[in-house]
């Protein structure tokens, strides 16, 4: 259990409503009133794994759940975190292992929600960016059940903003893209031509196994092998690991330092000021190690060396 924890009995007070649909049966000498409960589905962004980023509206409903569908990327300290009478069913997917295929997904969803129950879908990160959230919903409201859909702080933000790569910068950078790596069934995206942009910055998600091919192929496209390149490993979390390098070289690191998944990868400028950064990032030192193939230092040692002042 986390330190969180300590506040969260304060922010439970509210009750979660539930939707009554009352129907009038009026051929009956007087009216009678029949009144039908239905649950509700709760599409809940659980972040990046550290629970102090965790949203206080999504520990909030949590809370009053019933049933919590969750995902392989929710943390242990953030599933603690959810009400201790909910039944707690792990519906994850990795690459190429899924405990459940999507469709079952959507049935347990609607099963639970018809039964009356406050169901939690709890998915790492944001439920809409890469993370199937807009399917699950349409088949909710296809079967009439409202929801209600909690942000959550995507891997992206989390990883660039522990790291101290921002992802905008007005010298560096004017616009960013959140890119997938794979398309449905597992297709790879070869939209190459599409992240030539020096003045954008990339992020890809599920990309880490593909590193080599889409390097590569950026390359063949256009894109300069000298263009900044970060990977970045368990976003926002103690384990958290940093590559930098460049497009041309990175593919070639990563085989050395084998940084595992989950990681993001981040191509652009704004890459080349995590080295601005880095000795006074705290965020960084303290949470993560900063991997470097020719110089590797650990955050641990460079905490040590900091003086705290009050």
């Amino acid at each position: 259990m986390t330190d969180s924890s300590t506040f969260i009995a304060a922010l439970t007070s509210q009750n979660l409503p539930n939707i009554n649909c009352h129907i009038s049966v009026s051929n009956e000498p007087s009216c009678i009133e029949k009144s039908v409960k239905t649950g509700t589905v709760h599409l809940v962004g659980a972040g990046s794994g550290d629970p102090e980023l965790l949203t206080l509206k999504a520990l909030r409903v949590m809370q009053k759940a019933e049933v919590v569908l969750y995902d392989s990327l929710v943390s242990e300290d953030i599933l603690d975190m959810c009400a201790l009478t909910a039944e707690k069913i792990f519906v994850g997917k990795r690459r190429s292992n899924h405990a459940l295929p999507q469709e079952g997904i959507n049935e347990l969803l609607v099963k639970h929600a018809l039964a009356g129950k406050t169901v939690v879908r709890l998915k790492g990160g944001d439920p809409f960016i890469f993370g199937r959230g807009g399917e699950e919903l349409q088949e909710v409201v296809r079967h009439g059940i409202h929801f209600e859909s909690i942000p959550g702080i995507t891997a992206a933000s989390a990883a660039a903003s522990r790291a101290g790569i921002p992802l905008t910068h007005r010298d560096h950078a004017q616009a960013v893209k959140f890119v997938t790596a794979c398309k449905k069934l597992g297709a790879p995206n070869n939209d190459y031509d599409e992240l030539l942009d020096s003045t954008q910055t990339v992020v890809f998600y599920m990309g880490l196994n593909r590193l080599n091919e889409m390097t590569q192929g950026l390359i063949a496209a256009g894109r300069d092998s000298n263009t900044p390149f970060a990977v970045i490993s368990h976003a926002s979390l103690p384990t958290q690991q940093l590559l930098i390098g460049t497009l041309g070289n990175i593919a070639e690191q990563q085989a050395e330092a084998k940084l595992p998944t989950p990681a993001l990868l981040i191509m652009g400028d704004v890459v080349t000021l995590y080295h601005e950064f880095a000795s006074y990032n705290l965020g960084a030192l303290g949470k993560s190690a900063c991997v470097d193939v020719q110089n590797v230092v650990s955050s641990h040692d460079l905490v040590s060396n900091l003086e705290v002042v009050t």
